[in-house]
């Protein structure tokens, strides 16, 4: 079994990619390079600049790395949402990033919630590991997050506009490793 399929066997197991199982997208997320991938079928339709953690790679609950491996989008939050608008524990406060502290780590616009497909990562959900917007723009391209995905916000609306629910996505620490 390839990793693709071991991936799709684990999400099954949760029932959470078994609707999408035969998605054409898929969405790869080099932390080497930073930048996110969005790939439908064999054919790459869009690439963003994305900052990853701060701390390198890495599973271990409060260590503010960014986990690598296979995983799906298990929630979607934000439809509705202007662009900039705060988001603390995945609920809209009201706020936008312009009324916001430009030092805080900010999870703005829209969240794309992630679930570890592998043993590795299965604490994924927990860890509370999202593809994000933020207020901290001037960094994407860097590594500069507490374990998230950021991305810059119009960026973060167009993906999230094009990427249905269990939609799988893998973070390698390397694009060679795919």
């Amino acid at each position: 079994m390839n990793k693709r399929n071991k991936a799709y066997a684990t999400c099954d197991r949760n029932e959470r990619l078994s609707k999408n199982k035969f998605s054409p997208f898929r969405v790869c997320v080099d932390v080497s390079r930073q930048i996110l991938e969005v790939w439908e079928d064999q054919k790459l339709i869009k690439s963003y600049p994305v900052s990853t953690s701060q701390y390198g790679t890495g599973f271990e609950e409060g260590s503010f790395k960014t986990p690598t491996g296979n995983f799906c989008v298990c929630e979607k939050i934000g439809d509705h949402a202007p662009i900039g608008a705060v988001f603390r524990a995945r609920q809209q406060t009201g706020e936008t990033a312009s009324e916001a502290n430009r030092n805080d780590d900010l999870i703005l616009t829209r969240i794309l919630r992630l679930d570890g497909c592998d043993a590795e990562n299965a604490n994924t959900r927990e860890r509370m590991v999202y593809i994000h917007g933020t207020n901290r723009e001037d960094l994407i391209g860097t590594p500069a997050s507490h374990g998230c995905v950021r991305l810059k916000n119009y960026d973060m609306l167009d993906l999230y506009n094009r990427l249905p629910l269990h939609t799988p996505v893998a973070i390698l620490p390397h694009a060679s490793s795919v």
